[in-house]
This record gives structure tokens, C-alpha cells and sequence, in this order.
């Protein structure tokens, strides 16, 4: 494996700026110094003017989903390329197996499904129902799979009942992982969706409307008393409504374990967009659905507060034609999901931090330090420390492009984040110190492997 040394750049970490050089040597970070002398054999990269930080880590990633209306439109492999030209170098994506099928069993399939990755991954695991089995089957998972998550659902035909959840937190809380879940009040959102196509409202607008962010709210406030009677760490993912995030934050206040992740649609978009023509308002449909200026301001607040230590994309793309528009007339057939993982670190840099809601080390923190260690990745990615994998951005802050359709690398005919300019691009990537990226372009082939991770 070769050796690079990184000379002259700033490093960011999420509790310190420097400026120092890099040393990398048989995948990992050998030194972190001023003025590494090369000792010949190195390949050296000069980083002058430009920021170094960790891979990012994206927690919430959805390739190769098999769904009614087909798979989605990115796997592991044009996915995992996206992201990682994108600077994200780890993503977590979710293992959910058929009813009474082993949760072991589904593991396997999906590590098979991921055999062509270009970045690390790991997967959270779905018990989507409650067994004779499913005790055993989360401690092996845990014991000798290391997953150190579990992911529920409220919402969906595969969502589980409070008397499920609660099971599934007692377990997985005696092993020390986590449950992280979609809280929506599922029950509610059907009843809602059911009345409105009754009443012939079948656009894309009464998706949103059979959402509303008090059924988030509600299934927030649910669950956190479930995990707290189980005495089990959650964390809640695309929390999209400022009440559902005040109510996290209370429980905060009261020391429980609680984590909360938000995505950039929920930072940058509004439900105004469902106000539109079928064509350019289905591409929208994701859950929760977009919410009001209002919640997004709060959002931003709470990023700024680190009440949310994450940002996950929730990258679930699909074309728009022969995919998302099977709900033409009606939305309730309209597969829920859209792409963005290859914009998650410029997105948050434009609009974060050259905007100054938030800091150059809050941004390290949100995609890359903080999902490391609740993830049981932290003593081995998500920072720039002696020992970690060499999992390094560097990362040009002069570059400029408009998100487009014409330029994306994620599949899809369609992108939520058309015309948004952006600043600042992933301009070198390694992965356990592989060369991935060069001047933005991928020359490698996939060397992603499967973590198994640690609390």
C-alpha cells in the first residue's frame, strides 16, 4: 500500500482547527505533525489553502430498496460512488428482512447486496416483527455481527405496535446498542391518506397533508417513553417539525439518552413545492414530508445548539418516470424517497457555514465525528487522530457548481436540489488510505468492506 503525506493544509476536527501535515502509512493516520520531513518513499500531496477533515459518515443511506414500484434507482455500487465523490466514506444502510425470515439471514443477503461498495458500510438491522426468535436473533446480531443498532418503524406495513417496541428495547437496551426509529403515527397518517383519496384529493400536496408534524410529534413523544421505561438509548432519524424537535430537546434536558438526526431537505426545502404541477412536485415525496420555513428555522437552531448531532441524507432515489409517477393519480402509490448523498457535505458547508449557522467544527461533528461514535465507529473513523483509518477529504473551499440532473452521479432522472449552487467540493478522498478520489474524479475500483462495529 502507498504512502502519502499530506503537507500544508488545515485540519478541521470537531473541537480544533490546525494546521499541520499528515502522514499515512498502511491504511492508517502514522502522524499528525508541523513540518513531516519526507523520507522519500511517500507520495506527496501539497494541501496549501485547502481543509482536511475526516470521511464523512452518513447514518442513514437507502440502496438497492426493493419497493412495489422497484427497486430504487441507486445500489451500493452507483450510490456508494456518489457519496464518495461526495466525501462521505462510511454509510450505514438498513437490513430489513421479509416477515418470519431470520434477522441473521437478511444480514447476510444485504452484505451481498454491497459486495461492489466504494465506501465502508455498515447496516442498521429492522426487526419488523416479534418472535420466538427475535431475542436470540438481536443478541447474535450484537455479539457477533457487531450491529450496535436496531431500526423500528411506526409507520408503514412494517411498523411495529407499542407492545413490539417495547420488546425490542428491552433487548437491545440489555446489550447497550440502540434503537433508532421513524416515528410517525402510522395508524393516523392511513386513516388521513384513505379520507383524502375518498374525497378525490389524490396530488402529490395531500401526501404532505396526511402528514401533519403533529402525528410526528406524537410518535416522538411515544417512543421516548417507551426507551425511557426500558431504559433504552434512542436515536429518532429525519426529524423534519420544530414540535417533534422541542420535545427531544426537553428530554434532553432530563438527562435521557436520546439522539436526533435531521437531513438537508429539511434544512433547505418547504412544503410549498407540493404546490406544483405532478411533474415537479412528485420528486418531493419523501416521509416526513417537507415542512414550513418555521420548522426549518428551528432546525438550523438546533444544529447550531448541537440538540441534533447528525445528518443523515435518507438517500432513497427514484426515477420519476416509471417509478414515482405509477401515483399520478394517486399519491398514496407514490414510492417515498429522493437522492442527495453526494451533496450532504457541500449542502451544509454552503448553507451552513459560509452562512455561519454553524461552525467549521460543528460541520466535522455533524457528518462525520458525532455518527462515528454513536455508531460504535469512534475509535476508528470520524476524526483525524493517530491510529484512526486513513479516511481523509481534502477539501477545495474555492470550488463552485450548480446542482443538476446533467452533472449528479447518483441514478436518477430527477434531483430535489436542482439549480442550488454550492461551494466548496470534495476534491481528494482516501478510504483506509486507498486513493479513491483524485481532482473530483473516482480512480478506483470499490474497495469498501462491511464494519463490524463496537459500543
Amino acid at each position: 500500500m502507498c504512502t502519502f503525506l499530506i503537507k500544508n493544509g488545515t485540519l478541521i476536527r470537531h473541537n480544533e482547527i490546525l494546521e499541520a501535515d499528515i502522514l499515512i502509512k498502511e491504511g492508517k493516520i502514522a502522524e499528525i505533525n508541523k513540518n513531516i520531513s519526507a523520507k522519500g518513499n511517500e507520495k506527496i500531496i501539497d494541501a496549501t489553502g485547502k481543509l482536511i477533515l475526516p470521511g464523512g459518515i452518513d447514518p442513514h443511506v437507502h440502496f438497492d430498496l426493493p419497493t412495489p414500484a422497484g427497486a430504487t434507482s441507486d445500489n451500493f455500487e452507483t450510490g456508494s460512488k456518489a457519496a464518495i465523490l461526495g466525501g462521505t466514506t462510511t454509510v450505514l444502510d438498513f437490513v430489513t428482512p421479509q416477515k418470519k425470515q431470520s434477522l441473521l439471514q437478511a444480514l447476510e443477503w444485504r452484505k451481498n447486496d454491497a459486495k461492489n461498495c466504494y465506501t465502508d458500510f455498515s447496516f442498521h438491522v429492522s426487526p419488523v416483527d416479534w418472535n420466538e426468535n427475535t431475542e436470540n436473533e438481536i443478541i447474535k446480531c450484537v455479539k457477533d455481527e457487531g450491529i450496535t443498532s436496531f431500526k423500528i418503524y411506526m409507520a408503514y406495513d412494517i411498523g411495529l405496535n407499542d407492545f413490539q417496541i417495547a420488546k425490542v428495547m428491552q433487548v437491545v437496551g440489555s446489550q447497550n446498542a440502540m434503537v433508532t426509529v421513524h416515528a410517525e403515527n402510522g395508524k393516523v397518517i392511513d386513516f388521513l391518506k384513505e379520507k383524502f383519496v375518498k374525497q378525490g384529493k389524490t396530488s402529490p400536496l395531500y401526501h404532505a397533508l396526511s402528514r401533519p408534524a403533529v402525528l410526528e410529534e406524537e410518535a416522538v413523544n411515544r417512543v421516548l417513553e417507551i426507551a425511557k421505561l426500558t431504559d433504552c438509548k434512542l436515536y429518532i432519524v429525519h426529524i423534519s417539525s420544530a414540535q417533534a424537535m422541542l420535545r427531544i430537546e426537553k428530554a434532553m434536558r432530563e438527562d435521557q439518552q436520546v439522539f436526533a438526526e435531521t437531513c438537508p431537505h429539511y434544512l433547505l426545502l418547504e412544503e410549498t413545492l407540493y404546490n406544483q404541477e405532478f411533474d415537479k412536485s412528485a420528486k418531493y415525496v419523501l416521509s416526513p414530508p417537507l415542512r414550513t420555513q418555521n420548522d426549518r428555522e428551528k432546525l438550523w437552531a438546533a444544529l447550531s445548539l448541537n440538540t441534533v448531532q447528525t445528518i443523515g441524507t435518507d438517500h432513497c432515489s427514484f426515477h420519476l418516470k416509471g417509478q414515482k409517477d405509477v401515483g399520478k393519480d394517486d399519491f398514496t402509490k407514490i414510492p417515498n424517497g429522493a437522492g442527495s448523498v453526494e451533496y450532504r457535505l457541500a449542502l451544509l458547508y454552503t448553507y451552513g457555514v459560509l452562512e455561519k449557522k454553524i461552525t467549521l467544527n460543528q460541520w466535522v461533528s455533524l457528518v462525520a465525528t458525532q455518527p462515528a461514535r454513536l455508531f460504535g465507529l469512534g475509535k476508528q473513523k470520524g476524526d483525524l487522530r493517530i491510529g484512526y483509518d486513513a479516511d481523509i477529504v481534502i477539501w477545495n473551499t474555492e470550488k463552485e457548481k450548480t446542482i443538476s440532473v446533467n452533472n449528479q452521479h447518483q441514478i436518477c432522472d430527477s434531483n430535489i436540489f436542482e439549480g442550488f449552487k454550492i461551494k466548496g467540493a470534495a476534491e481528494t478522498v482516501f478510504l483506509r488510505g486507498n486513493l479513491m478520489v483524485e481532482n473530483e474524479q473516482l480512480i478506483s475500483e470499490p474497495k469498501g468492506i462491511f464494519l463490524k462495529r463496537k459500543q
